[in-house]
């Protein structure tokens, strides 16, 4: 016996077979497909029933085992789309299964089946971000340090571009349309724009590398190869900013920073290293003018205990004994500040215990002729 789901049979012909059947007969075969239809719908209502208890209920028994809990992060952000995307599945094959007209058919099934890769992308969004949120703090905890502020939503933009961008390229195959020449014209539009701005493009990818590497954070002080010198202010995507000490904003391009060598006083800590180099005279007591200074040194309470500092009797000058006093301090912001009152301290203190400090001299000696 033939029915309007049978195969061969057009749209004409399955109206054609409506009008000729009589309508007890038509009402019989229309309750025996919706019927069968909400079988359908009640089985993966109940599916989805199912599985939104086992997560809420044995989930977190499972993961309890690990002691990692990205899993159940994971878990409780999909179950409530999860149990949503099995109930749209029961629909989709529902509607299906109704012997609907070629365009009905088309319209009703491919709405659902949208619905489902829109509640499936949002699903994935979900997950890959309480993976990357998740690494965040484990990058926190281990570094003692968190994420730049960047990173993370450039991460998160990315990865929505490449999933509404697969989530687009499955809607249209589904409903078969060439994307063979939509990705063909994409790649050649992409290979004129990647040529025309290499020199964005190459600065846009070495701020990502800059934020994945890390070589110095927000708030570091770095030392450019030019002798420049200030604090991170920003890192973007095409520059970073860092102040000077001047109070000056410098921009320098990230692709720049990424080909050369810098100098970051903040890392691996805030303790920085500085130095005073002063000039005695000629005859005086050496192991004397290292005590003081290192005494000098040890008056301020800036100055570390651990590193001590330290005198160091460098070279002999033209006309003056070259030593250098080494001292550490907790901050790198601190030394210029300690320096000065070193500097002042060291001043008074050779002056009270009369050393010289010379300055360059030159004698000229005049021979009269004859």
């Amino acid at each position: 016996m033939l029915t309007p789901s049978s195969k061969g049979f057009s749209v004409d012909r399955i109206l054609d077979f409506y009008r000729l059947q009589p309508t007890d007969n038509l009402l019989m075969f229309w309750l025996k497909e919706i019927l069968f239809a909400l079988v359908i719908f009640a089985v993966f209502w109940l599916l989805a029933q199912l599985l939104k208890y086992v997560l809420v209920n044995w989930g977190p028994k499972f993961t309890s085992i690990t002691k990692a809990d990205l899993v159940d992060r994971i878990i409780r952000r999909i179950t409530p789309p999860a149990s949503i995307f099995v109930v749209f599945c029961g629909l989709y094959f529902a509607v299906r299964s109704l012997p609907l007209p070629d365009k009905a058919q088309e319209v009703s099934s491919g709405s659902i089946f949208v619905v489902n890769i829109i509640i499936f992308t949002n699903m994935a969004y979900r997950a890959i971000d309480e993976i990357i949120h998740w690494y965040g703090a484990r990058v926190a905890e281990r570094t003692g340090a968190a994420m730049d502020r960047q990173i993370l939503p450039l991460a998160e933009k990315l990865i929505t571009i490449f999933l509404v961008c697969s989530a687009l390229i499955i809607t249209l195959k589904h409903f078969s349309y060439d994307i063979l020449s939509l990705v063909t014209a994409l790649g050649i539009g992409s290979l004129a724009i990647g040529m025309a701005a290499k020199d964005t493009l190459a600065n846009m990818i070495s701020g990502f590398t800059l934020m994945i590497d890390r070589p110095f954070r927000i708030g570091d002080r770095i030392r450019l190869t030019s002798g420049l010198w200030g604090d991170v202010v920003d890192i973007g995507l095409r520059s970073t900013k860092i102040k000077t000490a001047d109070n000056t904003l410098l921009i320098i391009p990230n692709s720049e920073l990424c080909n050369s060598t810098l100098v970051n006083m903040a890392f691996p800590d805030l303790k920085s290293n500085g130095q005073i180099n002063v000039r005695v005279a000629y005859g005086s007591d050496v192991v004397k003018v290292k005590e003081l200074l290192v005494e000098t040194a040890l008056d301020l309470p800036e100055i570390l205990r651990d590193p001590a500092p330290g005198a160091f009797f460098v070279s002999f000058g033209e006309c003056s004994l070259n030593l250098s006093l080494s001292f550490w301090v907790d901050d790198y912001g601190k030394v210029f500040q300690v320096t000065d009152q070193l500097n002042t301290k060291i001043a008074t203190r050779f002056a009270e215990n009369g050393i010289e400090m010379p300055y360059p001299t030159r004698t000229v000696i005049l021979e009269k002729e004859g």
